[in-house]
């Protein structure tokens, strides 16, 4: 498991690629927003994503945004800034996980 805070400690916000952000908008009807605020918010489980990390490092998260709605995104780390690559609703699965 990565630790949240040092995987994170010198991350410097979030780096949104514009020819992609509204992608989970459309796909799934999750706005910029709520998935940053997952990383705010407890309990927070990361894990890298091993099999998508090919090129880079990739890391997968379950959170919750500030209306409690349950987010799993997949992210990774450049220049101190987190890119968020997807997010959508968890599974009954991964809230069945995040809630152990």
């Amino acid at each position: 498991m990565a630790k949240p805070d040092k995987l994170l400690a010198h991350c410097k916000g979030f780096e949104w690629d514009h020819g992609n952000d509204t992608k989970n908008w459309d796909k799934h009807e999750v706005s910029t927003s709520e998935c940053e605020q997952v990383f705010f918010n407890k309990p927070l489980i990361i894990r890298r994503d091993k099999k998508h990390s090919e090129f880079e490092n990739r890391y997968y998260v379950l959170g919750k945004t500030d209306k409690n709605r349950l987010l799993f995104a997949v992210f990774t780390v450049s220049n101190e800034k987190i890119r968020i690559i997807s997010a959508r609703d968890m599974t009954d699965f991964e809230i069945e996980r995040y809630q152990r």
